[in-house]
């Protein structure tokens, strides 16, 4: 269960997504099976593998921040568009 000021984090991390990379979109957000403290964020990948990458670093980069700051464990992962 995520409480308020995951909610907030999630959220700030989002917009700082999606200000870089406007294209982008949340998917998800999901319990790390492995570890239910761990949360993974799914967001749309760019078309372009290096953009992916550069997304990915990105948004690790923050939740790592988070990580430090707050004690939250996150992880950013670009993923396919949910089926419609």
């Amino acid at each position: 269960m995520i409480n308020f000021r995951q909610e907030e984090l999630i959220d700030e991390l989002i917009n700082q997504i999606r200000e870089k990379y406007p294209e982008t979109e949340l998917v998800g957000i999901t319990q790390s099976p492995e570890d239910p403290e761990s949360l993974w964020i799914r967001v749309t990948a760019p078309e372009d593998e290096d953009r992916k990458i550069e997304l990915r670093e990105f948004g690790n980069e923050k939740a790592a921040d988070i990580l430090l700051d707050y004690g939250y464990h996150m992880l950013v992962m670009p993923s396919r568009k949910k089926a419609a």
